[in-house]
């Protein structure tokens, strides 16, 4: 159960990061998850684990992280189509 509690508090935080982003539309809920867990993961090795924590997860430094991992996967496949 811990496993599926994790997945669905990483696409909530990787729909937000859509969200703040204005990416979200374009994002899918396997991308969601993905930039959610990604981003979570990023967001704790650069700002460290402070704050609420869910399923394992600080929530300020997972949205933080999952945001700049779409803003950076926005801009490379931009570049990509270009």
């Amino acid at each position: 159960m811990g496993f599926i509690w994790t997945l669905i508090v990483g696409a909530v935080i990787g729909a937000i990061a859509g969200a703040l982003t204005s990416k979200g539309a374009a994002m899918g809920w396997i991308s969601n998850i993905l930039a959610g867990l990604i981003g979570s993961w990023l967001g704790e090795l650069l700002l460290g684990n402070w704050g609420p924590s869910l399923a394992g997860m600080a929530l300020i430094p997972s949205i933080i992280g999952a945001v700049i991992l779409v803003v950076v996967v926005s801009w490379a496949m931009a570049k990509m189509k270009h």
